[in-house]
């Protein structure tokens, strides 16, 4: 049984950073992508970062040149680093996995493990 469990959420101000970790519990396999998204207060969630296992990664356009998702094989963590925070990136943060090579935006039902949640406010 394989555990996702995200941290390093919390509150800054515009402009501000936040680094999100994701620990992984248990082993994948070779080919997994794995992605952070995001739901704000009654909205869908949306994918914003993902990262497949030869490290190719992509972004929503929203978050281009400001996040950076990356990952650390050898602590089983997966990476968001978030800079030049908007308000509008307010929400809950997820981190998700997904058992194909195949990586990137998509329908997020593709996404078969979720972690619980971190929570990112960001004020103006």
């Amino acid at each position: 049984q394989v555990q996702l469990v995200e941290s390093g959420g919390g509150s800054v101000q515009a402009g501000g950073s936040l680094r999100l970790s994701c620990a992984v519990f248990g082993y994948f396999g070779s080919d997994v992508c794995m992605g952070w998204f995001r739901q704000a207060p009654g909205k869908e969630r949306e994918g914003v970062a993902y990262i497949s296992s030869v490290d190719s990664t992509s972004y929503a356009d929203s978050v281009v040149g400001r996040f950076t998702i990356s990952k650390d094989n050898a602590k089983n963590t997966l990476y968001l680093q978030m800079n030049s925070l908007k308000p509008e990136d307010t929400g809950s943060y997820y981190c998700a996995a997904r058992l194909s090579w195949a990586c990137g935006p998509g329908p997020v039902s593709r996404f078969g493990y979720w972690g619980q949640g971190t929570q990112v406010s960001v004020s103006s």
